[in-house]
Order: C-alpha cells, then structure tokens, then sequence
C-alpha cells in the first residue's frame, strides 16, 4: 500500500519533503505533482524504477525517460548544450517543456535512448517538484504518469492514490494539477523538431 503524503501546493513542508526524499533514497517509486500533470520519480541509481515505470505504462526500451532538474546549472550537467540550445532553453525554463538532447556521461546507461544516446531533461514550474529535487540534491528521473488507455497523465492526487495503491511507494497530493503534458522538443539532430505539442509555447521552436 503507497504511503499517501500531503503538502502545501505552495509552500511545501519541508518535513514532509524530508520524509519523501528518504524514501526515493531507500530506492521508492513515487508519483508526485508538476505543472503539466502527475509524474513518476525515483533516483537516478533506482535498481528497480525503470523496469517498474516500463510494466506500468506498457513501454519499449526507446521510450525516453526525463531528468527532472532543479535548475539550468544542473541540468547542463546532465546534457550536452551548443550556444543557440542553451540560449534557447534557458529563455523557456522553467516551465512546461521536455527537451530530448545529448546525454552525457553522468546520465546512467540504461536511462538513455539505445541509439540515440539521448535523454529527455525538463525544470518544472511547480513548488513541489521543485522542493524534492532540490532536497534530493540530483534530478529525479522520471516519467508522466499517464497509464495504458489514457490520453492525458492524472492529476489529482487522492485518484492516483486509487489507481495506484499497490504499484507505488508514495503518493503526494498537493491538490489538482494542470492536465495538459509538456511540450516535447528534440534536439537531438542539432536543431529543434517539436515531437509533442503541450502547454509549453512552440512558436519559439518553429
């Protein structure tokens, strides 16, 4: 059964927040809110998150799972960046866009595309995303919740809580969350090809 946590939407606890990171730290999958909908999160050195997000969402091996970052100064260590992508993405974050780019060797080797050596990188705009990465002290890697059947991730907590009960470690509500998925731009060929049109304005990617 998840342990269900509550927090402020604005101001998260930071007990709670605490008591969150030490479980993603005993190797937990939990399911947590951002601003385009819930999500799962685990630590990068989870031996068990990726093959537990696989079965629940139904995915292949090219699926590309996100490093969700606390900041531009961590996710440029997980990334590799030309002038124009920093500038690019520097000017969109954070907020609701996943941008697919080189991987560099910090990103752990079954987290990246098989071909591609690629990974997806975003910086939510959401207090409590952003309060346990920045406890947590890495980016969570992480995935949309968004099951088999559905067209769009869950937001509401306490649903979550129904629908996940026995396949989670953790559920934190902190009240609705925006329905709408991140915008997707991969810029894995060097220039950027909006993949997935969300909340996050494309015309700067056009």
């Amino acid at each position: 059964m998840a342990r269900y946590v509550e927090m402020h939407p604005h101001d998260p606890q930071p007990r709670a927040v605490a008591q969150v990171v030490d479980q993603l730290e005993n190797d937990a999958l939990i399911a947590y809110p951002t601003d385009s909908g819930y999500a799962f999160g685990a630590r990068l050195d989870s031996h068990t998150a990726v093959d537990r997000i696989r079965q629940i969402r139904q995915l292949n091996d090219k699926h590309h799972f996100t490093l969700v970052c606390a900041d531009f100064a961590q996710l440029g260590q997980f990334v590799l960046l030309d002038n124009a992508q920093f500038r690019a993405i520097k000017a969109s974050t954070p907020g609701p866009y996943t941008f697919i780019l080189p991987a560099t060797k910090e990103v752990p080797r079954r987290l990246a595309h098989t071909r591609k050596k690629t990974v997806g990188v975003r910086i939510p705009e959401h207090p409590v995303a952003l309060a346990l990465v920045r406890a947590l002290g890495e980016p969570l890697l992480s995935s949309t919740l968004l099951l088999p059947g559905q067209d769009e991730p869950m937001t509401d907590g306490w649903l979550v809580k129904e629908e996940l009960d026995h396949l989670v470690d953790v559920v934190i509500d902190a009240g609705e969350t925006p329905h709408e998925p991140t915008t997707v731009v991969d810029w894995s060929e060097g220039y950027p090809e909006v993949v997935r049109v969300g909340a996050g304005d494309t015309s700067r990617f056009e």
